[in-house]
């Protein structure tokens, strides 16, 4: 007992950056999630009335996100922590072992903490065309086909997203394009795939937008379907490299910054 003790309390001594930073990066997002929604799907919102045609303003509210997600994982901080902001992505990457239990724990209660804020200051500064429906704290639902077809969709799109992460994090020539093809991915996600379930692939992105809505009745979908998705893409990737798998659990690894994960320039 007082081994692990100190582990975590030598985890927060050293790592507390990295876990401030993902609070940040997911709170950033959330952010941006909440702008970006209210300005298009809010009636009241002068660009839902310019922009007439839904298809063109999902289009614009798809690579809005998708763009400030490839800037949070391309940003310095981003670089350092590995830009998770998804409980999802860091469960598979303990998995694979690739990041210590104790990160882990701290990474995803950083990342919901930070997401919750995220939305809360999102509702405090544009207020009822946040609130209000139809954006609603830009809460995750599934669509007119039911919540069977949600979780299939969110388990699907969850496990391609995290086998492009693997892909790119292994491979030396890729890697530096990791935040541009999850920005990307994300984006195109959101827009073929949004009327399904809204397009989370993040549990701790749902839960920032259920909590300070207090909408409880599907979020065992967006916790249960995420995860399992990107375990299983983990799974997969373990049982095709084996043991001997390269990478780590940053989506970027430049040099000259630390890694907490593979411990380089941490001595």
């Amino acid at each position: 007992m007082q081994e692990t003790d100190v582990s975590m309390r030598a985890s927060l001594s050293r790592h507390w950056p990295e876990y401030l930073i993902e609070c940040w990066a997911l709170g950033c997002f959330m952010i941006a999630v909440g702008l970006n929604v209210t300005m298009f799907e809010s009636p009241r919102s002068p660009l839902y009335t310019l922009l007439p045609m839904a298809t063109v303003r999902i289009a614009l509210l798809a690579g809005g996100i998708g763009l400030v997600l490839t800037l949070l994982i391309q940003s310095p901080w981003g670089k350092r922590s590995g830009a998770h902001m998804n409980p999802a992505i860091t469960l598979a990457f303990l998995r694979l072992k690739k990041i210590h239990p104790w990160d882990a724990l701290f990474y995803v209660v950083a990342q919901v903490i930070g997401g919750t804020l995220g939305v809360l200051l999102v509702a405090r500064f544009a207020g009822r065309l946040f609130t209000d429906p139809p954006v609603s704290y830009a809460i995750t639902v599934p669509g007119s086909k039911g919540e069977a077809v949600a979780f299939v969709a969110e388990l699907v799109i969850s496990s391609t997203l995290m086998a492009i992460i693997l892909a790119f994090t292994i491979s030396p020539r890729l890697i530096r394009f990791t935040g541009v093809a999850i920005g990307g991915l994300v984006a195109f996600w959101i827009f073929v795939e949004a009327p399904l379930s809204g397009t989370s692939m993040n549990p701790a992105r749902t839960l920032a937008s259920a909590v300070p809505g207090m909408m409880w009745q599907h979020l065992w979908i967006y916790l249960l379907a995420p995860t399992l998705g990107m375990l299983i893409a983990a799974q997969i990737h373990l049982n095709v490299h084996g043991r001997d798998l390269r990478g780590c659990a940053k989506l970027l690894h430049p040099r000259s910054v630390r890694c907490i994960h593979c411990g380089y320039l941490c001595n």
